[in-house]
């Protein structure tokens, strides 16, 4: 069976980078004030999700213990033992005041923006 949009010749838009298989999604907002990413880890305990910064970077994992080694799925859509996500951070974003929170099985990360670029938006007047 092929997706619709394969049959037809056309692609759909990919924003950031793929989702690889059993990888976890993730999605970003912006607001004028910064980004938001929501990481659905759901299964994932606090103490084994982590959340690092580089200069340009951030990167997010996980690690459990599935409870059966060998488990028969029928189907499985989500990671069973460990997820690994990086995003390049925006020059815009204010790196020392990042903060992640885990909230019902998903980690929220507020990447807020910096000054200048909070202001950065203008009417621009057309001659």
């Amino acid at each position: 069976m092929q997706h619709q949009s394969q049959s037809q010749g056309r692609r759909r838009p990919q924003y950031g980078p793929r989702r690889p298989k059993h990888n976890v999604p993730v999605n970003i907002a912006e607001t004028d004030a910064g980004f938001t990413a929501y990481v659905y880890c759901v299964g994932f305990a606090r103490e084994n999700v982590h959340v690092t910064l580089t200069d340009r970077h951030i990167y997010i994992s996980g690690t459990r213990t599935p409870s059966d080694a060998n488990p028969d799925f029928l189907l499985q859509e989500y990671p069973i033992k460990s997820f690994e996500r990086w995003f390049e951070l925006s020059e815009r974003v204010d790196r020392t005041a990042i903060t992640a929170r885990f909230e019902d099985g998903v980690l929220v990360i507020d990447a807020p923006k910096t000054e200048a670029a909070q202001g950065m938006e203008r009417e621009v007047p057309i001659a």
